[in-house]
């Protein structure tokens, strides 16, 4: 059997494949007063949601006497050959590093009988394709194959029909629909007059915690030091960053240490942060659907959440492309002390009172009762 499901983010898509093949797996007995072989494979993007979905199958399978385990790049593989050595039952890697240790003769997968691909536009779009190929090549063709997916544009479904046999398609929501509990805002700036409405926004305590998402590795970087210099505690996550400086990161922000996580879409692919109450998009991203995902990692759970993005007069297209996706404008502060400036025209803004708050005149905010609220190697 194979399926290909496109969900919501924040829909709990990790334990729709989680607890099905926790279940399977710990009523089916394995390799008798052998070595546990692995029989379940799951593949994702990023190193980050490989780690999250062991965590949370260790959670799910906490009474079981079931044995997962991470293969991920950016570390030493001498604790992952130790690891396959001693043997597992679910598999969780990223693709490129799972191929190395395959050349290598430390995998076998001729035992797996469930494949999940978990993120799977995001590994198309980071060029997995080859990758994702050449592991299905090795696996057994009786098997069960799953497909998960935030975003289904059409040419990532042509792609699953490629992969998987006649398989069954089951979609919880529309790709380009935004949660209903996050709130969307809309300020429109100049380019170089970004980071003090940032600033500015952050004042506010009842932002407690800020996923902020640029464009590039570099743009991450240089928020993080603008944003530094004006004492305000950030770190950034992306591809450039070593494995365990990006889970030292990303721990900071779990817990609290940290207030502000700047990212890029390919390292925050899949990081699930409970409660987490804004989304800020500092860059409009260039493909609307990956504006969909950025603000879903609001809003989890049945939560509410804030998503404010900036708008220089450049990204103004991939606006217009997002609004054309979701099918809805996003309301827009026009009450601040950083206005666009550039004389070319603009696209109209709805009121101020259609947003929870503003950055008034003076920079301070205006409240209301509501909580202020590479490819590869991956």
């Amino acid at each position: 059997m194979t399926c290909s499901v496109c969900a919501q983010t924040g829909t709990g898509k990790t334990a729709a494949f989680l607890l099905p093949i926790i279940q399977l797996l710990s009523t089916q007995q394995g390799r008798p007063n052998g070595k546990r072989v692995i029989r379940s494979l799951i593949l994702t993007p990023t190193r980050e949601l490989a780690i999250q979905i062991c965590d949370n199958a260790k959670s799910y399978g906490c009474f079981t006497n079931l044995r997962c385990g991470v293969i991920v790049g950016g570390v030493s593989q001498r604790a992952q050959e130790q690891l396959l050595e001693q043997g597992m039952d679910i598999l969780i890697a990223t693709p490129g590093r799972l191929i190395d240790l395959m050349n290598q003769g430390f995998v076998d997968l001729r035992h797996v009988r469930i494949l999940v691909m978990d993120e799977a536009d995001r590994m198309l779009d980071m060029g997995f394709i080859h990758d994702m190929k050449r592991i299905i090549a090795k696996l057994p063709v009786n098997r069960q194959t799953l497909f998960f997916s935030a975003t289904m544009p059409p040419e990532i479904t042509s792609l699953v029909d490629s992969l998987l046999k006649n398989p069954v398609h089951i979609e919880i929501t529309p790709v380009s629909s935004t949660a209903v509990r996050i709130k969307q805002m809309l300020y429109y700036v100049d380019k170089p007059n970004k980071l003090p409405p940032l600033i500015d926004l952050l004042q506010d305590k009842l932002i407690t915690s800020a996923l902020v998402f640029t464009r590039t590795k570099h743009g991450a970087d240089r928020l993080v030091r603008g944003l530094t210099k004006a004492k305000i505690a950030a770190q950034a996550i992306h591809g450039d960053k070593s494995q365990n400086a990006r889970q030292a990161a990303l721990n900071n922000f779990k817990t609290g240490v940290t207030r502000l996580l700047v990212a890029t879409d390919i390292a925050a692919r899949g990081i699930d942060i409970e409660e987490l109450s804004h989304v800020i998009n500092y860059n409009l991203p260039n493909i609307p659907e990956t504006y969909v995902h950025r603000i879903g990692r609001t809003g989890r759970a049945g939560l509410s959440g804030i998503a404010i993005s900036f708008c220089e007069h450049e990204e103004i297209p991939y606006l217009k492309e997002i609004e054309k996706l979701t099918k809805q404008r996003i309301p827009v502060i026009t009450d601040h002390p950083y206005p666009m400036t550039t004389t070319e025209p603009a696209p109209a803004a709805v009121g101020a009172d259609t947003a929870n708050s503003a950055l008034s005149k003076d920079g301070a905010r205006g409240r209301s009762g509501e909580a202020g609220g590479g490819r590869r190697r991956r």
